[in-house]
């Protein structure tokens, strides 16, 4: 990618803010550094200078001026500290004693810190010194000079603003390097996950984003954007299989409806038969329709469409009332129909949705349990869920298409002689992820056993039923 566009990146910002912080933090350190060392630098040498100052005061006060000559000589000579600078000034005959040869024209006042600059022979050439140093007058009128060599706090300075300026081309430097790099692989991350989606949008529902193995937030994010796919992937295919096999379905009886009407019309008029036919017709009609109201509500479920509208249900009534709707049919076909439901937890639950799931169990029990069969169906609560089961004694499902008929429009062969399209188990397996619900199929030796195990009402939502 070229470098305007890593410019332009959030990483390579994000990097220059950092570096910024990172550049003051070091010049904020580094000055702290420097300032307070210099102080106390300055601060020694204000100290050694008071000190000599009023050792020699007293040298002059017990021996007199020759003493305070030999004083000043000794310290000054080759002994003393190179970096110590004396001078003791007569204004009538000059220097008495020092190593300075003439009264500084900048220290004309008495008693006050001066700055001074000598040039002293080193190695590589004659180099300026600053020097500090503080006048004192003497009785006779004798000047006392006293200072100290700055030479090593100006180097220290240098040194300091040297590594100062190395520092901080080394953290520009570095920090520059390192956002281009991070740029790079994040830019090469996310035109991975680019590339994955356009492939897709253009119409490779099977591309997914390949995890880089770090766990961090951009693996994260993969295994979401991978889960999201996934679910278009599941979407788009139930949405292909719903068009075909509604074509599929919907062609017959649309057919024998237009073959019925068509038939009504070029026969003579008979009352008689003209109402069996309208009868046929309608009832032609109601499939095609309760088809369509199937998939509707399929489709509501799986959009998550109704998730707003979870309420505090009590399951147990909500089974009793389904129970009960079905019971006439039941007894019609000579069979038990027994319901148990104990007190339990509320569930969080759409109650339309939820009461047509219940209705197309009850509906499938009826429909395959053979006359004098029985026909099961339970609340209970088992921490922290709480199950409804339907158990019938029909021909069950074999554990190989127990997956397959949650699907759309799939009907087993056993099945294709009772009435239906395939799309009961679909809606409750829709209904079931709605709610975050489990939906197992078992064996109800014989028969079929459906549990629905369904989380507890949080207890924010448990209000009142």
């Amino acid at each position: 990618m070229p470098l305007p566009n890593l410019f332009r990146t959030t990483a390579f910002r994000l990097t220059v803010l950092y570096l910024a912080l990172f550049v003051a933090s070091v010049v904020a350190i580094l000055g702290f550094i420097y300032w307070s060392t210099v102080a106390v630098i300055d601060r020694q040498a204000a100290a050694t200078i008071e000190a000599e100052i009023i050792g020699l005061a007293d040298q002059y006060e017990d021996r007199g001026l020759a003493g305070l000559i030999d004083a000043v000589r000794e310290r000054s000579g080759e002994g003393g500290s190179r970096d110590s600078v004396y001078l003791l000034w007569d204004p009538q005959t000059g220097p008495l004693a020092g190593n300075l040869a003439a009264w500084p024209p900048s220290a004309a006042g008495v008693s006050e810190w001066v700055r001074l600059t000598l040039n002293r022979r080193e190695d590589e050439g004659v180099v300026p010194h600053e020097v500090s140093a503080r006048t004192f007058q003497l009785a006779g009128g004798y000047r006392l000079l006293v200072g100290r060599d700055l030479h090593e706090r100006t180097k220290f300075r240098r040194l300091v603003v040297d590594t100062l300026i190395w520092s901080l081309c080394a953290a520009i430097g570095l920090g520059l390097l390192g956002g281009i790099f991070l740029s790079r692989r994040m830019l090469g991350r996310v035109e991975a996950v680019t590339m994955t989606t356009r492939r897709i949008m253009q119409g490779d529902l099977s591309q997914r984003i390949e995890p880089g193995g770090s766990d961090d937030e951009f693996d994260r994010l993969g295994e979401s954007l991978n889960a999201m796919f996934a679910q278009i992937e599941r979407l788009m295919s139930g949405m292909r299989l719903a068009t075909d096999s509604l074509a599929h379905d919907l062609r017959s009886p649309l057919t024998r409806l237009r073959g019925r009407i068509e038939l009504a019309l070029i026969s003579p008029p008979d009352p008689g038969r003209d109402r069996d036919a309208l009868g046929d017709v309608l009832r032609q009609a109601d499939a095609a329709l309760a088809t369509f109201d199937s998939l509707l509500k399929i489709a509501a479920a799986e959009a998550g469409v109704a998730a707003a509208e979870l309420r505090p249900l009590d399951l147990g009534a909500l089974a009793r009332d389904a129970a009960e709707l079905y019971e006439p049919l039941a007894d019609e076909k000579e069979i038990r129909l027994v319901v148990a439901t104990p007190p339990a937890p509320p569930v969080a639950a759409q109650r339309e949705l939820l009461a047509q799931a219940v209705a197309n169990l009850l509906d499938n029990a009826v429909k395959h349990t053979p006359a004098g069969g029985r026909i099961a169906v339970s609340v209970a609560a088992d921490e922290p869920v709480v199950r409804l089961t339907v158990a019938d004694n029909g021909p069950g499902v074999p554990e190989a298409d127990r997956e397959r008929v949650l699907e759309r429009f799939v009907r087993l062969e056993e099945a294709r002689s009772t009435p239906g399209a395939g799309l009961g188990l679909s809606l409750v397996a829709a209904v079931a992820r709605l709610h975050g619900a489990a939906l197992r199929l078992s064996d109800n030796t014989p028969g079929l056993r459906v549990d629905l195990e369904f989380p507890a009402a949080p207890p924010e939502v448990a209000g009142p039923r």
